[in-house]
């Protein structure tokens, strides 16, 4: 080893960065035998000319080597990271590396980092920190009272996910720094706790966008607090906030509670001539994510009163979701929307996109009452119609669809067009 450590030597007194990596790396190579301290000193001090005097490559490889070459890299490390005069990235890699070790040192001069007007050596000793766990909580939490180190503090913490972390976050959500606030109340949101939902609440009227999306979509996932919190009425003014953003993360927050209640807020934001078509359309997704028979009636209201409105991106948004209902006791009732739509013959359904998405939907659903449906819509003059309507005969039933094909082109009676998308299905539907 002290060979490799020589050839380092020479190496670094040429200045040959990338060539002292791979002697190092040799050093603490896999399988290698323990080294004693003064050749580990003398292999640190090497490694860390590669990381003050490399370049983001050659810093890159020394940091996968310094944890290895144990506590003896620590004090080396933290006084490149304290060098006021060194280049950012230099330092940067220090507290990326320091991260390695968990210990009071390390820790401490952590902190001081984060104090640093360097924006970037503030966040990455923060992230450190926070990748620590719950040593570094309480020195994070000291952070806190400075409003210089109060952002990175928080986003440190934000990281931790301990119920240790909540006392430190649930002091800030009132803080006049916007990131701060969002920070707080996006960390806030992964615990189970009763001190938390009323801030989510309170957040709900913040002046700031950002602080009301992390609110919104922190209730979002507490539908089980419906019943004590009258989740759709809190979340309900959301919906015409100022800023799109919110609304669309309002209407999914209440399409997870899945009641008639959530349902009926949805369906009237849905059919509002004021309601943008973007929001229309998340709104239909949020509707479909219900997963209750009154959402779906409310979709199927929409989707008729739409039919009239051509080039429609709401039918087409509409369709596309029951095609992905999912559960049992829903997916018969999709289907049957689907299907009076394609029997009722209306100019909408005339649109290639809109036959190619019923076809895909129905499908998807493998509802057996559409066989015969998709193989009429074999007569398309669209091609890629006639190819979505032949997956989807093999979604419902591929040996029946199949067997049923067979017979209808060997009838002297068929419609030509209808007998030559027969015919075409089966040339690209293997017999296995």
């Amino acid at each position: 080893m002290s060979n490799f450590l020589e050839q380092g030597q020479v190496a670094a007194d040429r200045q040959n960065w990338s060539g002292l990596v791979e002697c190092l790396q040799q050093v603490t190579a896999k399988g290698s035998k323990p080294q004693e301290q003064h050749i580990l000193d003398r292999a640190v001090s090497l490694a860390i000319q590669a990381l003050e005097w490399g370049d983001f490559q050659d810093r890159w490889e020394i940091a996968k080597v310094l944890p290895n070459l144990g506590n003896g890299a620590i004090a080396p490390l933290i006084a490149v990271l304290e060098d006021a005069d060194a280049d950012t990235e230099p330092r940067w890699f220090a507290a990326r590396i320091l991260g390695n070790f968990d210990r009071p040192e390390v820790i401490q001069a952590l902190v001081e980092l984060v104090k640093n007007s360097d924006e970037e050596l503030s966040q990455i000793a923060a992230e450190t920190l926070g990748n620590f766990g719950p040593t570094a909580i309480e020195s994070l939490a000291t952070l806190l009272l400075q409003e210089d180190s109060r952002q990175f503090a928080t986003a440190a913490l934000a990281q931790i996910r301990r119920t240790e972390t909540i006392p430190p976050l649930l002091s800030v959500v009132g803080d006049s720094q916007v990131a701060v606030r969002a920070h707080a109340i996006e960390a806030l949101s992964s615990f189970r706790d009763s001190r938390i939902p009323p801030v989510l609440i309170a957040a709900l009227k913040d002046p700031a966008t950002a602080v009301r999306k992390e609110a919104v979509r922190a209730l979002g996932v507490r539908a089980y607090l419906d019943a004590e919190l009258d989740l759709v009425n809190l979340l309900k003014p959301l919906l015409s906030d100022i800023r799109l953003e919110v609304c669309k993360l309002a209407a999914i927050a209440i399409g997870r509670v899945k009641t008639d209640a959530a349902a009926a807020a949805l369906f009237e934001l849905l059919r509002s001539p004021t309601t943008p078509v973007e929001l229309q359309i998340e709104t239909v997704r949020a509707l479909s994510w219900s997963e209750t028979a009154v959402a779906l009636e409310y979709l199927q209201q929409t989707l008729i009163a739409e039919l009239n409105n051509t080039n429609s991106p709401i039918c087409q948004e509409i369709i596309t979701v029951l095609g992905r209902v999912e559960k049992p006791e829903l997916k018969a009732k999709a289907a049957e929307i689907m299907l009076d739509l394609l029997e009722s013959n209306h100019p909408a359904v005339h649109s290639a996109a809109i036959k190619q998405s019923l076809a895909l939907g129905l499908g998807q659903l493998g509802d057996i009452r559409a066989l015969d449906v998709l193989i009429q819509l074999l007569a398309d003059a669209d091609n890629s119609t006639r190819l979505h309507c032949t997956a989807a005969l093999k979604q419902l039933n591929a040996i029946e669809a199949r067997q049923q094909l067979e017979v209808l082109v060997n009838q002297e009676s068929l419609e030509p067009r209808l007998k030559q998308g027969i015919a075409i299905a089966l040339q690209e539907w293997p017999e296995n």
